[in-house]
């Protein structure tokens, strides 16, 4: 298993002369590692810093928008309007409770998106063109992706600017990294030369648990400075968050798994601020 090189400096300032607006996608091929946890609390902790942030439900699953309190019977157009019907960001974007942040909803019709997607035009670019061509009044768009490396994830890495990768600290945590990586790799090299990963984030830490930090240092070691070092404790108040129809950062900001998505947020805008400063 081998480690993508990071984008070179004419790329990366390309990706951020395209526009203010910088989009980043929440990816793991397995389930139940946390991503969809990390998008929401992630773009909840950085709106709740006074960034314009919009978060993108592209899992057909719709757990993003389920963790805002938006069940699937409530929901209009969404993503799959966004991708396949021409319909704006700010056609489909919808506000949530917290200040900053808004969503676009997974519709139902999306689970069927991968069947469309085969044989249309520019099939890897629909999202990409589709924000592209709106989102304006944002500073941050965070893909959730869907747990497979299919079309719909394909479409979040080739509009996406970096990528940020949950890992559950587990015994097989880098099994199954290479797919992604080599996924990463075939994009940037037909469709998005700019995209690199932004971060790695350790998920469901247990610090009284030998195995976490064993699987850590592993992950440290093949990901370098790459993986952020704030981690994500396994912590029940997140796990309770999604059936209260809220992030965790409203359902309880004081438990320690809203702190560290806090510092989680810190840490990503923090290496935003650098790649601006390096480009100026």
């Amino acid at each position: 298993m081998t480690q993508n090189n990071p984008p070179n400096d004419a790329s990366a300032t390309a990706s951020l002369e395209r526009g203010s607006c910088r989009v980043l996608a929440v990816v793991n091929q397995k389930g139940g590692v946390g991503k969809t946890t990390t998008a929401v609390n992630l773009a909840t902790a950085m709106a709740a810093v006074g960034k314009r942030v919009l978060i993108v439900d592209a899992d057909p699953q719709g757990n993003a928008s389920t963790g805002f309190g938006i069940m699937r019977a409530e929901r209009g157009a969404g993503c799959y309007e966004l991708m396949f019907e021409g319909l704006s960001v700010e056609d489909v974007a919808v506000r949530t409770p917290i200040p900053n942040l808004s969503i676009i909803t997974s519709s139902a019709d999306l689970a069927g998106a991968e069947i469309q997607l085969v044989n249309i035009e520019r099939r890897e670019f629909r999202m990409r063109d589709a924000l592209e061509r709106s989102a304006k009044n944002f500073d941050y768009i965070i893909i959730d992706c869907p747990p497979s490396l299919n079309l719909i994830t394909l479409n979040s890495l080739v509009a996406a600017d970096g990528l940020l990768v949950p890992l559950q600290v587990e015994y097989y945590a880098l099994e199954g990294i290479s797919s992604l990586l080599q996924t990463v790799e075939a994009v940037r090299t037909r469709f998005n030369p700019a995209l690199e990963i932004q971060g790695v984030v350790l998920t469901m830490y247990d610090r009284r648990n030998a195995l976490s930090e064993a699987v850590g240092n592993d992950v440290r070691a093949f990901f370098g400075d790459q993986v952020y070092e704030t981690v994500i404790p396994r912590n029940v108040r997140v796990s309770e968050a999604p059936s209260h129809g809220k992030p965790v950062l409203l359902y309880d900001l004081k438990c320690s798994g809203s702190q560290a998505y806090m510092l989680l947020a810190g840490e990503v805008l923090r290496r935003e601020e650098d790649k601006l400063q390096k480009v100026a």
